[in-house]
C-alpha cells in the first residue's frame, strides 16, 4: 500500500507515492554535486522490496548519477559530494563507519556495456564469493557458481564450457554473465544501468523476463532510455527532469494518467 507525499524540499515538489510500506531503501533529501553543479536536488523515495522500480527522463537528467547514490558509486568521482539520508533497511549507507567493500556486495550493479572480467565464466561467478569469504570449500564454491549462473538464466548455455573465457561469449550472454556475477553475493538489492542498450533486442528480450524473475529474489532499480522498457519491466516508475525527481507512482498510472505536466510532455514525445 502506497501513500501520497511531496518529498521536494527547497522549492521543487515531487507529485505521486514516494513512500512504499516497509521499504527495502528509503532516499530523503539526497542532493548530489559536482564540485559547484547541483546535480540531483532534494530527492526523497522509497525503494520497495521485491519489486522493479524504473527511473526514466531526457539525458542528463540525474537518474544514473542517482542510482549511483544508492550504493556509493560516487564516492569514485572526484569533486562529487552526496548529502542528505540512504537507508539500507534501517542502516545509514553514508555513516562515516561503512564499509563500502560489503555494502557494493549488498547493494549490486549492472552496468550499461557488459564488463566480464578476463577469466573464465567460473572464475566470474566465483570472484565475489571467494574474495568475501562466503564458500568454504571447492564443493560450496561450485554451488554458488552453478546457482548464480541458473538464476541468471545462463546455465544451460555455459554449464560445457565453464572453463572458457567470459569474454567470449555474446553481448547478451555477457550481460547475463555479469547478473550472475552480481547475485552470486547474496545482494538485497541490485542497479541496473541502462542493462540492454548495447544489447540486440532478442538478446534485451531475455534480459527483460530475468528480471521479472529475479524480483521475487531482490529488489530491483533500472535506469533506462526506453520507456516501453520501463512499462514492461517495472512495478513502479519515477521520472527524473533537470536533477529533480518529478514524479513517482505506480507504473501503469505515471504512463496513462502522469499527474505532472513534465512527465506527460515527455511520454508523449513533446520533448526528451
Amino acid at each position: 500500500m502506497e501513500t501520497n507525499e511531496s518529498t521536494g524540499q527547497k522549492g521543487f515538489q515531487t507529485v505521486g507515492e514516494t513512500k512504499v510500506e516497509n521499504p527495502r531503501m528509503t532516499c530523503r533529501d539526497v542532493n548530489v554535486y559536482y564540485g559547484d553543479k547541483h546535480a540531483i536536488k532534494h530527492v526523497g523515495i522509497d525503494i520497495g522490496r521485491n519489486q522493479v522500480i524504473a527511473m526514466i527522463g531526457p539525458s542528463g537528467c540525474g537518474k544514473s548519477t542517482f542510482i549511483r547514490c544508492l550504493n556509493r558509486m560516487n564516492d569514485t568521482i572526484p569533486r562529487c559530494r552526496v548529502t542528505g539520508e540512504i537507508l539500507l533497511d534501517d542502516t545509514n549507507i553514508y555513516d562515516r563507519d561503512i564499509d563500502v567493500v560489503p555494502l557494493r556486495a549488498q547493494v549490486g550493479m549492472v552496468f550499461q556495456k557488459p564488463n566480464p572480467f578476463p577469466k573464465s565464466i567460473y572464475d566470474n561467478v566465483a570472484y565475489g564469493p571467494r574474495i568475501h569469504g562466503l564458500a568454504q570449500n571447492k564443493a560450496e564454491l561450485d554451488e554458488y557458481v552453478e546457482t548464480s549462473l541458473k538464476r541468471a538464466g545462463l546455465w544451460e548455455e555455459v554449464k560445457d564450457r565453464l572453463d572458457h573465457s567470459g569474454t567470449s561469449l555474446s553481448g547478451g550472454q555477457q550481460q547475463r554473465l555479469c547478473i550472475a556475477r552480481t547475485i552470486a553475493v547474496s545482494p538485497e538489492v541490485i542497479l541496473m544501468d541502462e542493462p540492454c542498450s548495447a544489447l540486440d533486442p532478442i538478446a534485451t528480450a531475455k534480459i527483460e523476463g530475468l528480471i521479472d524473475e529475479l524480483r521475487t529474489h531482490y529488489t530491483i532499480v533500472i535506469v533506462t532510455h526506453s520507456m516501453q522498457q520501463a512499462a514492461r519491466v517495472s512495478q513502479r516508475t519515477a521520472y527524473f527532469h533537470m536533477g529533480d525527481l518529478v514524479e513517482v507512482g505506480i507504473t501503469d498510472k505515471v504512463f496513462t494518467n502522469p499527474r505532472h505536466k513534465l512527465t506527460e510532455d515527455y511520454i508523449t514525445g513533446r520533448f526528451g
